[in-house]
């Protein structure tokens, strides 16, 4: 461990030697060599370093930068390293990193000892850890904790940033949490890095001659991780899924604040399975436990952040509709909870961005009375936010990123007026550099939330960036909307298997028989189908242009369409079984 001097602060070692030996692996501190660890290529063991640990020729020396954990499998265990990150910006002054690369190298020699169907099992996981090995929006540093927002930060004891990294960190926005156990256990303090994800944006301002940082943190919850058609709504324990923390942080003649916002899936128990139809069928679960599952949500809201306002942002007809009933009837029961609904395709279409003041004439006043976080250059508390905006639409990630750039716009400039550096009638939108920048970071922000749930940029990201609707756009948004479903249809359920495996919901047992569902002969078939219906609708428009010329034809024809709107038939049956589907865990 690793303490620095002048401010009594935490560090972590920041970059190590990887030795490979034939039977093992070093890690050892560039700056501190004669401390670090080895790891047993046979079975994974962690040892601490001793005066023969790295005696001999290591068979490969390389550089890598961090050690995100270690996970056990049916053949062995994984260690996970980091092998490149960027630089970039600052946290509150202290360096943030994004890991660009990272690799699980297997220590799992005795997998020559494992069953047939261990070997299949194994294979399996290990192409889930090379999905996990290309994770987007993981960040770190090595002298903070990423995970507390400011307020948060500024009220716990001074001694707090004496303990190790992973101590000070909220588990629940720690990727890795469920991979560090056995670094912990071996005391490994100055080598154990909680991974954040989520997003970071930093922008810097010049407003009215006032030089501004803004930055743009979003912390994403582990408890019910997971990809955009595979995990929706809650959990039993009021968990839900796509829940993320985003905070602005102003940094300007010595204040600080922050404003944050919450948003997360409608904390009802439901569902949207894929079934290669493009709006999947939205079906409510029907539970005895639901009313609980929405009051444990608040209650941990409540708890955490203070007054609650949830904007619901669905559409008020059709699926949606009935979803968003369910919802508000819940909300009827919870009488600590301001519920404002907002159809917010209806009110502001895909062009009328304005119109979200029609939602802030609604919540303005308790927003503003909510207030935001704070100091000054002495670090005194000025001021303390004492609630939060929980948004969501359906994904929780368009509509929800449009409206939370809205509101901390609003924010923002009360903030700047709060402070003399606007005055009453003066707001960000005046000054078109700085706003740009403003918008610009919110955008990004959403495509980097919504590649992590959805696999693709945010939609509506013109919204934020310039108001409306561009042509541009709307070919971006189409793309997008195409590769949601060819990804939540074909790709998704192999993803949600990874995150189920790397947040602990799924542990793997090793004196059990194989608990993978199998995957079945029938993604098979698909390719067939799909084949068969591009020749079925080939034929029959090239027999139906000759089928005027004799009966053979037109029969031809008739027998071609028949056999296309056969395979149109089976493959809608058939759907579900068609789409990639996690094989480790149930929904709920």
């Amino acid at each position: 461990m690793e303490i620095v001097p002048s401010s009594s602060r935490f560090k972590l070692y920041d970059q190590f030697e990887l030795l490979e030996f034939p039977d093992k692996y070093v890690v050892k501190p560039i700056e501190s060599p004669h401390e670090g660890f080895s790891v047993d290529r046979r079975d994974g063991n962690i040892k601490p370093l001793d005066e023969n640990a790295s005696s001999g020729n290591p068979t490969r020396v390389s550089t890598i930068y961090g050690v995100g954990g270690t996970i056990r499998l049916l053949a062995g265990t994984y260690l996970l390293i980091i092998t490149a990150r960027k630089e970039v910006g600052t946290f509150l002054g202290f360096p943030i990193f994004r890991v660009t690369a990272m690799k699980f190298l297997p220590c799992n020699d005795a997998s020559r000892f494992a069953t047939a169907q261990e070997k299949r099992d194994e294979t399996y996981f290990r192409t889930l850890l090379q999905s996990l090995e290309a994770t987007p929006g993981l960040y770190f540093s090595y002298e903070t904790d990423l995970t507390l927002n400011l307020q948060r930060r500024c009220k716990l004891a001074e001694g707090w940033k004496r303990k190790p990294m992973w101590k000070q960190a909220d588990p629940r926005y720690v990727w890795n949490w469920h991979l560090l156990e056995e670094l912990i256990e071996c005391k490994l303090d100055g080598f154990i890095i909680p991974f954040l994800q989520g997003s970071y944006q930093v922008a810097e301002l010049q407003l009215k001659n006032s030089p501004a940082v803004i930055s743009l943190i979003s912390r994403r919850c582990t408890r019910r991780l997971g990809t955009r058609m595979w995990r929706r709504g809650a959990n039993l324990e009021g968990d839900t899924a796509n829940f993320v923390e985003s905070e602005q942080i102003v940094e300007i003649n010595g204040f600080k604040f922050s404003l944050l916002q919450v948003r997360g899936s409608i904390p009802l128990l439901w569902e949207q399975i894929v079934d290669l139809s493009y709006k999947p069928l939205l079906k409510i679960n029907k539970h005895e436990d639901t009313p609980k599952v929405v009051q444990r949500h608040f209650h941990d809201l409540c708890q955490r952040y203070g007054e609650i306002i949830a904007v619901n942002l669905t559409d008020q007809h059709g699926a949606e509709g009935e979803l968003s009933k369910a919802y508000a009837t819940e909300m009827e029961k919870l009488p600590n909870v301001r519920y404002v609904s907002f159809d917010f395709h209806h009110i502001c279409g895909t062009t009328n961005f304005d119109n979200l003041g029609v939602l802030y004439e609604q919540i303005g006043d308790d927003f503003e009375k909510q207030g935001y976080f704070l100091v000054d250059a002495d670090e005194n508390i000025l001021e303390e936010q004492k609630g939060v905006i929980r948004s969501n639409c359906i994904d929780c990630l368009d509509r929800t990123n449009v409206t939370q750039n809205y509101m901390a716009q609003k924010s923002l400039n009360i903030q700047l007026q709060r402070i003399g550096v606007f005055d009453s009638t003066e707001c960000v939108s005046m000054f078109e550099d700085d706003y740009t920048k403003f918008k610009t970071i919110w955008a990004e922000h959403g495509d980097e939330i919504s590649l992590q749930y959805a696999g693709t940029y945010a939609l509506k990201g013109d919204l934020v960036r310039y108001g409306k609707q561009t042509v541009s756009g709307a070919i971006k948004d189409g793309i997008s909307a195409m590769s949601r479903y060819y990804l939540n249809n074909f790709q998704d359920g192999v993803r949600q298997d990874a995150l189920d495996l790397i947040s602990g919901r799924y542990t793997v047992g090793t004196n059990s028989p194989s608990q993978l569902q199998p995957i079945g002969s029938q993604p098979s078939f698909l390719p067939v189908a799909s084949a068969l219906l591009i020749g079925g609708v080939t034929v029959t428009s090239f027999t139906i242009h000759q089928a005027g010329r004799n009966t053979q034809q037109y029969l031809a024809s008739a027998l071609w369409a028949g056999v296309t709107a056969g395979v149109v038939a089976m493959i809608k049956a058939n759907g579900r079984h068609l789409c990639s589907r996690p094989r480790l865990c149930h929904l709920i």
